[in-house]
């Protein structure tokens, strides 16, 4: 159900919003995680939803005291992820939905991934040109939950932040959207076991 509003675009999370990719993410983390000597657990996964990979390296390192390099643990995570790719489905409603508004408001992909896995699972889905505009882990200095994502892709949009409805999945996405002065629905998470 979304809530009542005139807006202006619409600013979609990727993973676990658009793609059923999340049990595909948790695969390559663990995969990567355990190859640097640590371990992922599910609610830590689940908990950093769309925050950007190196510094979920980063605060994996911080909680648990290891020790594994954030950049080469990231690249190694996205490498994983994209032998999966091709085993992503999509989130129907939603996927109905983009599919729906395209071409009649923006509409922009706001991710923590970044834009080689955003492009592959876009295109994986059938997606690839639906979007005004992509905003990935390259394109802000400051992850979700930081407003900056999502203000990032209302600029580039040139639509102000209070016109923008955001969809999302996870905890992170949505204080980064409420900071950002958005409205916004989350979208139920599928369960990996």
């Amino acid at each position: 159900m979304l809530p009542e509003g005139n807006f202006k675009a619409y600013l979609f999370d990727l993973d676990g919003t658009i793609a059923d990719s999340m049990p595909l993410h948790f695969r390559a983390w663990t995969k990567a995680i355990e190859a640097a000597g640590g371990h992922f657990p599910e609610e830590v996964f689940y908990e950093l939803g769309g925050v950007p990979i190196v510094r979920v390296v980063e605060i994996l390192n911080e909680r648990f005291g290891y020790t594994m390099p954030a950049e080469d643990t990231a690249h190694k995570k996205e490498e994983l992820y994209l032998t999966l790719i091709h085993e992503v489905q999509p989130i129907a409603a939603v996927v109905a939905h983009v599919k729906a508004m395209h071409s009649k408001i923006p509409l922009a992909i706001v991710s923590g991934s970044p834009r080689a896995s955003i492009e592959s699972t876009l295109e994986t889905l059938g997606l690839t040109g639906c979007f005004d505009t992509l905003v990935g882990a390259e394109d802000y200095t400051h992850g979700k939950p930081d407003p900056e994502p999502f203000l990032t892709a209302a600029k580039r949009l040139n639509i102000d932040p209070k016109d923008c409805l955001v969809f999302e999945d996870a905890d992170a996405g949505i204080a980064s959207a409420k900071a950002a002065g958005m409205s916004w629905v989350k979208v139920p998470r599928t369960t990996l076991t």
